[in-house]
């Protein structure tokens, strides 16, 4: 299996899947903390890839996305953005209304 067809994969298989810097328990980058806090306040578990073990995942998923940054949050198989996006997300209660149907473990 391929880079891409992993990243595919991953986003399919995951209610809600952040790439990100680092582990929610360590962060490695200001950003990935921030929304990790933020999904965490949300109540909902979450799957995570860090990008920084994942090199080839790093590489590839922003072609993959037409996104160049990290973290990147996917809810559903759709990209719902970075960091300042799920921020303004949280703060409007657009992020906790995204997230409050999807199970309980993800």
């Amino acid at each position: 299996m391929d880079t891409l067809e992993k990243i595919k994969e991953q986003i399919q298989t995951n209610d809600m899947i952040l790439y990100m810097k680092g582990s929610p328990d360590a962060p490695q980058c200001g950003f990935s903390a921030q929304v990790v806090k933020l999904l965490s306040a949300c109540g909902k578990p979450f799957s995570f890839v860090d990008v920084l073990a994942n090199p080839d995942v790093r590489a590839t998923l922003p072609q993959y996305a037409n996104w160049p940054t990290f973290p990147q949050l996917y809810i559903k198989g759709e990209l719902v953005g970075g960091c300042d996006i799920i921020t303004e997300l949280y703060q409007s209660g657009e992020l906790q209304a995204m997230v409050k149907d999807l199970p309980e473990n993800s």
